[in-house]
């Protein structure tokens, strides 16, 4: 039963292929879930940091800013990513 005290029926076989296709989409959305928290997250963190005063359009500096910003989120996520990949390959450690 999940949280609102429903059930999933996933076939008859606990082990078989509806299960892994389930396991598969569950990781699948939880991947897009936490992608969005990030892209929530850089997109808090970027505003506060270069927009000082609303207006209409960008102007170059505080667009330059953003990108800037943004830019060095990729670049820090996809530098932990692969620090993350390495040592899972190495065994964990």
């Amino acid at each position: 039963m999940d949280e609102l005290g429903t059930s999933l029926d996933v076939g008859s076989s606990p082990g078989g292929s509806d299960q892994a296709e389930l396991s598969r989409m569950i990781a699948m959305e939880q991947q897009k879930a936490q992608f969005q928290l990030k892209v929530h997250n850089f997109t808090d963190v970027c505003w506060e940091k270069c927009v000082e005063k609303l207006s209409s359009r960008l102007d170059s500096r505080t667009e330059a800013c953003l990108v800037n910003c943004v830019d060095r989120f990729v670049d820090t996520t996809l530098a932990i990513t692969n620090r993350f990949a390495q040592m899972v390959q190495k065994g964990g450690h």
